[in-house]
């Protein structure tokens, strides 16, 4: 099969808020997970130095703020964040609900020492 597709809502969610995709997909290099954040919601603070996973946070819906390393980065609907893989960061949701799409993926950087992107063939 060429593709899968699952509705976000119709998988179990994990601490009251995340709907963790890459299973049901299952994806074999990156990780998607959609985040509906309850009024006054926060995440456990966490890193991925242990998979070298960089993260990428983008706010679909609402307001929230994002602390990285101790620094709070307030989030606006359309906002991205990229987050290192070392980093502790930790989701805290306002007074409305909020909704984030979660996207992580070891390192891309070639064998060669590279870590650009090759965008050919790029269709979007």
């Amino acid at each position: 099969m060429t593709y899968r597709k699952v509705n976000y809502e119709e998988v179990e969610q994990v601490s009251s808020a995340m709907h963790v995709l890459s299973d049901p997909l299952e994806t074999e290099q990156v990780g998607v997970t959609v985040a509906r954040c309850d009024p006054g919601w926060n995440s456990k603070p966490h890193d991925h130095t242990d998979n070298d996973h960089e993260e990428v946070y983008v706010l679909i819906e609402g307001t929230a703020t994002v602390v990285v390393d101790d620094e709070p980065v307030a989030m606006e609907t359309g906002d991205a964040l990229w987050i290192s893989p070392e980093s502790t960061r930790q989701i805290r949701n306002g007074d409305r609900e909020s909704a984030f799409v979660l996207v992580s993926a070891p390192s891309i950087a070639d064998e060669d020492g590279g870590d650009e992107w090759s965008l050919s063939g790029f269709a979007g």
